[in-house]
């Protein structure tokens, strides 16, 4: 039966030609869908969504890990053959976020390629082309064994190569890990969980003094200073943490 349009959520995906749905219902399953083919994801989605699925779109394996950070999925459904970031790199980031099942959707039909992605833990292995109801049965099949999606611990951002976990309070930048105290870790970790904006100086004042004031302020400024010393190459000339005059700071996710 069709859903009511008021429970309905449509996202625009960064290409601005489809939509993801999702539903706000708990007993709906969703499905991120990660390949560059735009008409494959066009295509799975429909597939999906007559089946009864929420679906969600990545075009590349940093959009899927931002989608899968934003939306955690119940299922991925991750094409191998993409630009910059392939199938195998992007699943390595899915697992620092997501324990949630991964079915390979593959042009590739090498059996080693179906054994090492079967090695690193993949719970299935579709080969393209796909008969439509197949990739149903196979998503349903894979979902009855699978575990509720887990809160997301990790933070990953593939562009600059660099993972935070969240429970552990551990950073590694290029898999080189940084050291840094709780003070540092909580203002990255912060700019981190909002990448996708300017963190005003008020924000990070009370998010992690409870407090803003003049001394809590220079204190921000101090420890912007030492992250900067351990995460830039070149602290005096920024990129990854950038400095919004009289604002706050963002952190540069982009190369």
């Amino acid at each position: 039966m069709m859903q009511p349009e008021t429970n309905l959520r449509p996202l625009t995906t960064s290409t601005g030609m489809d939509l993801d749905q999702i539903y706000e219902q708990p007993d709906r399953k969703r499905v991120l869908i990660v390949d560059d083919d735009t008409d494959m994801v066009f295509l799975l989605k429909q597939i999906l969504r007559t089946a009864g699925f929420d679906v969600v779109g990545a075009t590349s394996g940093a959009e899927a890990v931002k989608k899968c950070t934003d939306l955690p999925p119940n299922i991925i459904l991750l094409d191998l053959m993409m630009p910059e970031i392939d199938g195998w790199k992007t699943y390595e980031y899915l697992r620092e976020i997501t324990g949630a099942p991964v079915i390979i959707i593959s042009a590739i039909s090498a059996k080693d390629e179906v054994v090492k992605g079967l090695q690193l833990g993949v719970e299935d292995y579709v080969t393209k082309p796909f008969y439509n109801a197949e990739v149903v049965a196979r998503v349903q099949t894979v979902l009855r064994r699978a575990t509720p999606p887990q809160p997301v611990t990790h933070l990953v951002f593939p562009e600059i190569q660099l993972v935070i976990d969240l429970d552990a309070q551990e950073v590694k930048l290029r898999d080189i890990p940084v050291h840094l105290t709780n003070r540092e870790f909580a203002i990255l970790a912060l700019l981190a969980r909002r990448s996708s904006e300017n963190v005003n100086y008020e924000t990070i004042a009370r998010e992690i003094w409870g407090q803003d004031n003049p001394d809590v302020r220079k204190r921000i400024k101090y420890l912007i200073y030492l992250l900067r010393r351990k995460l830039e190459t070149d602290p005096g000339k920024p990129q990854l943490i950038l400095n919004n005059e009289g604002f706050g700071y963002k952190l540069n996710t982009l190369k």
